[in-house]
């Protein structure tokens, strides 16, 4: 370390490759994770779609939203981007749960 206390270029290097090792990590397990979470929601719309119940369930989305929100005030997450980020999902897996309906139909 240098006299002013500032790291030198290979220390300041070696951090940043270690941060960003972390946050592959991270997404690895993000993008796993979201994988799974998939699997069981496809299995929710061939559920939805047999017994002809609607691809979306408002009240549960709400649910779901306000408890996210919660979890992320406790996680020190910002709110606002959780819930964009759960709207994002459900989006996303009803226009799923619509095409499972739309190829049972055919």
């Amino acid at each position: 370390m240098s006299s002013d206390n500032r790291p030198d270029e290979q220390e300041l290097k070696d951090q940043l490759t270690s941060f960003r090792e972390s946050i592959d990590n991270i997404d690895a397990a993000l993008v796993y994770m979201l994988a799974e979470r998939f699997k069981i929601t496809q299995k929710v719309g061939e559920y939805k779609a047999k017994y002809d119940l609607p691809p979306a369930d408002k009240d549960r989305e709400q649910r779901q939203i306000e408890r996210l929100r919660r979890l992320a005030e406790d996680a020190n997450l910002d709110p606002d981007f959780s819930e964009k980020f759960l709207n994002f999902i459900i989006k996303e897996v009803i226009r799923h749960h619509e095409q499972i309906r739309e190829a049972e139909g055919e």
